[in-house]
């Protein structure tokens, strides 16, 4: 989906509604950045901003025009850019394949401006008591939380929310992650065949992934 069609409503996606907040002609870090699908989204919404990328692998040659990447492995590399340098930063499904999460709130407090904005997403507990998709689809879309044999553990809200703040960043909010144009199609698409938008919509159904907003608190 076209988040171009999201900028007059980002309310309609969780994801959306935070960067559609990033100020205008700011800068975003995306961790955790993949195949860049997610990137690409944010220019879509934001063509504004500015944006940089980590990833220990990454597909850069994805990415949008002009995306600053870095390739590093953020359990235990320091990221090359200045402190205080960004606006806001999100890091989408990465912290559940990550056994300790110190080295990436140290650096992105460090990197953060004084009441910039971070943006967490991961599986919901509830993603471990899921069935997995069933026939052609097994193996094809991740319900079950271990369908993705990447995926190390949980983290729920409340231990990512203890470890923020001992990082020095202000949790502000948390709750589940949607996209209401799914949530509100899941009804329709539970009576057609399986396929991938079926999934998608059932997992925005049912709250597959759950978020947190943290800041680095203003200077006084």
């Amino acid at each position: 989906m076209n988040w171009r069609k999201f900028r007059l409503f980002p309310w309609i996606d969780t994801r959306a509604k935070f960067v559609a907040q990033a100020p205008r002609n700011g800068t975003l870090l995306d961790l955790g950045s993949s195949d860049g699908e997610t990137l690409n989204h944010i220019a879509e919404l934001r063509p504004d901003l500015k944006l940089f990328a980590v990833d220990v692998a990454g597909s850069p040659e994805r990415y949008p025009p002009q995306c600053e990447f870095f390739r590093a492995n953020l359990e235990r590399d320091r990221l090359p850019w200045r402190d205080a340098s960004v606006d806001a930063i999100t890091c989408m499904h990465l912290i559940e394949h990550l056994p300790n999460l110190s080295m990436l709130l140290r650096e992105s407090r460090r990197l953060l401006r004084p009441g910039g904005k971070i943006y967490f997403e991961t599986p919901h507990p509830r993603s471990l008591a899921l069935s997995s998709p069933s026939g052609s689809f097994l193996g094809t879309f991740t319900l079950n939380f271990y369908d993705d044999p990447t995926h190390l553990c949980i983290v729920s809200l409340g231990r990512l929310a203890i470890q923020a703040r001992l990082a020095g960043l202000e949790v502000l909010a948390s709750g589940i992650s949607r996209n209401w144009l799914f949530f509100a199609s899941y009804p329709i698409f539970a009576l057609l065949r399986p396929s991938r938008r079926k999934y998608t919509a059932l997992a925005h159904w049912i709250g597959w992934s759950a978020y947190l907003i943290a800041r680095r608190p203003r200077e006084v």
